[in-house]
């Protein structure tokens, strides 16, 4: 185990400092996000510092999150943005999920989002109830990941016939996928689908078939999935999924940094997610800021550990293969 970091002010400690930025997934939206972010930080913080990002892909993030809470340094010289399911991921107890995100010390989120699941219009699945009926083959990059768990769980728990098909290096390359028509769906949030494949939607090729979470997505023409549940455990393990909607792109630091230095850096995150050059920077490319702050994102993990146990267990066999 990595011993913390001496003490030694936070205002002093970055000056001359590199902070590493280690991003869970490959080029894309999580990545955009990142190094936007990073353009506008460093003049939030005391000295400076400079920022390196590294992309760490690998089992939907994964891989980034066991190095972050068991082999990355405990200074706050590195930082960690993963997939928002990659906490659930931990409290559902599955495999390889070495880390307690409880210990990790969140610091903020850039933004808020919905998922939904999109098919292509001439895939024969036109209305969720078609799900039902006919079978949707979805692009994921993996087992496990934010693009494979929700088709996974919603043809074990409600019946729909996803087919998941793998083996994509991210969300970007399913989108290429589906233009070439190797499959006929995606499941992911509304904004990441919309930066990559906003022509696609406007020209009809693909529509949004539902979104997941309880609450209709104002101004989305779209049903939610809890239309088509039929009891309250299936509720209760929509609502849990649909939670990790709620920390947003979280970042966060390992376990045990000087808790003065994890003041530093959420108060930094919090002022750059108000400056409007970063908000501008952020228009053009087609986001909203919508920011989360580290105390609200580990609220809501905190409420998601405590999800009753049984039904966690019941959610780690529905999201299996």
């Amino acid at each position: 185990m990595i011993a913390p970091a001496q003490a030694q002010p936070a205002a002093e400690f970055y000056k001359g400092k590199i902070i590493r930025v280690i991003v869970g997934t490959s080029p894309g939206d999580y990545d955009t996000w990142v190094r936007l972010i990073v353009r506008h930080l460093p003049q939030y913080i005391p000295g400076q510092p400079n920022f390196v990002v590294e992309n760490m892909p690998g089992a939907g993030s994964l891989i980034a999150a066991n190095h972050l809470y068991n082999r990355a340094a405990r200074d706050g010289t590195v930082l960690g943005s993963v997939s928002r399911n990659i906490p659930h991921y931990a409290f559902a107890k599955k495999a390889n999920a070495n880390f307690d995100p409880l210990k990790f010390q969140w610091i903020g989120s850039p933004e808020v989002n919905n998922r939904g699941c999109f098919a292509r219009a001439d895939s024969g699945v036109r209305t969720p109830r078609d799900l039902f009926e006919r079978e949707l083959l979805v692009g994921t990059d993996g087992a496990g990941t934010s693009l494979s768990e929700m088709p996974v769980l919603l043809k074990n728990l409600l019946g729909m016939k996803f087919r998941t098909v793998d083996g994509y290096k991210g969300s970007n390359d399913v989108v290429l996928a589906i233009q070439r028509n190797e499959v006929q769906g995606i499941c992911q949030t509304l904004t990441a689908f919309s930066q990559s494949a906003q022509p696609l939607l406007d020209s009809g090729t693909v529509r949004l078939l539902f979104t997941t979470e309880r609450d209709p997505v104002p101004g989305v023409r779209a049903p939610t999935i809890f239309e088509f549940t039929t009891d309250d455990e299936q509720r209760a393990i929509l609502d849990f999924q649909a939670s990790a909607l709620e920390t947003g792109r979280p970042w966060f630091t390992p376990p045990d940094v000087p808790a003065d230095r994890v003041a530093l850096l959420r108060r930094a995150f919090n002022a750059a997610m108000k400056d409007q050059a970063l908000i501008d920077d952020a228009r053009k490319r087609g986001f909203d800021i919508n920011p989360r702050t580290g105390e609200e994102i580990e609220a809501v993990l905190r409420k998601a550990a405590a999800f009753p146990p049984e039904l966690l267990a019941k959610l780690a066999q529905l999201t299996k293969r």
